[in-house]
């Protein structure tokens, strides 16, 4: 029943997809828009798949079958994103989830570092770009440092509001039945802000698959960043488009499994766990 409802749920949110790209293709048939402008989405899906398949045709010599099926520039560049995105969100993740444990479990903590938070929130990671090519120069590390910007704050005031937002019920609880300090932020302040916790990891990956295609636009020579800004040079719409459906869809598998991963650690949350 469960499988039905959710097969049923999917094939009604293609609905609205189908008929925009339905819409477009009559568009574009009847020839209202120049294709160069606006091209149909046939010729985006050829150009898709152009991007996808390997430059060059299958040579056993130069190496195995599997390395020359992924050598599109679809995959390494989509790899190549997936990387930067990783690891500064790895990074920023990192240093957040520690900082805002500690704000929001330490009012003097809180005290001390909330005006700087506060200054240094409100800046775009973009904001950065300048600096970051000072301090990095070119290639990965700016990249990584505005990636790791954008997921620090959304995972840091999460992890805050999580913290300072724990019910007092809980801990009265606690308390009454003799939980020390340590025990009271491990057993009790940390699971119940947890949901808060994930939400802002969700916040923060999509944050930063947003970054790093604008900073692959700036500072490196190659990701799905850098081939739409490639193919803007040369007016290949069509290639605009397909690198931008490639980051939707790479950006919606993401979303989905991060859903299913806070599902599956959020049951006991919910009163599902057995």
């Amino acid at each position: 029943m469960a499988a039905n409802s959710s097969w049923r749920q999917a094939a009604v949110g293609m609905i609205v997809p189908a008929l925009v790209i339905a819409l477009w293709q009559a568009v574009a048939m009847l020839g209202w828009v120049n294709p160069q402008v606006l091209p149909s989405p046939l010729a985006v899906v050829e150009k898709w798949i152009a991007y996808l398949l390997p430059l060059q045709p299958y040579d056993p010599a130069a190496g195995g079958w599997l390395s020359w099926a992924v050598s599109g520039e679809l995959i390494t560049d989509s790899i190549g994103s997936l990387y930067r995105v990783v690891v500064g969100f790895v990074i920023g993740a990192g240093l957040a989830l520690p900082i805002g444990l500690a704000m929001g479990a330490k009012p003097r903590v809180y005290d001390w570092l909330n005006p700087l938070v506060q200054l240094l929130r409100p800046i775009p990671p973009i904001a950065y770009i300048p600096l970051s090519i000072l301090w990095f120069g070119l290639g990965n590390p700016p990249a990584v440092f505005l990636i790791a910007l954008g997921a620090f704050f959304p995972v840091l005031m999460n992890t805050i509001a999580g913290v300072r937002q724990v019910d007092g019920i809980y801990l009265r609880a606690a308390r009454n039945l003799g939980a020390t300090g340590s025990t009271m932020f491990i057993r009790v302040i940390l699971p119940a802000a947890v949901p808060y916790i994930l939400s802002g990891v969700r916040i923060g990956i999509g944050t930063a698959f947003i970054v790093v295609i604008v900073s692959e636009m700036i500072a490196v020579n190659n990701g799905l960043g850098f081939r739409i800004l490639e193919a803007r040079e040369y007016f290949w719409s069509d290639k605009i488009i397909a690198g931008m459906i490639s980051i939707g869809l790479i950006g919606l598998a993401i979303d989905v499994g991060m859903n299913k991963l806070n599902n599956h650690l959020l049951r006991w949350h919910r009163g599902l766990e057995n």
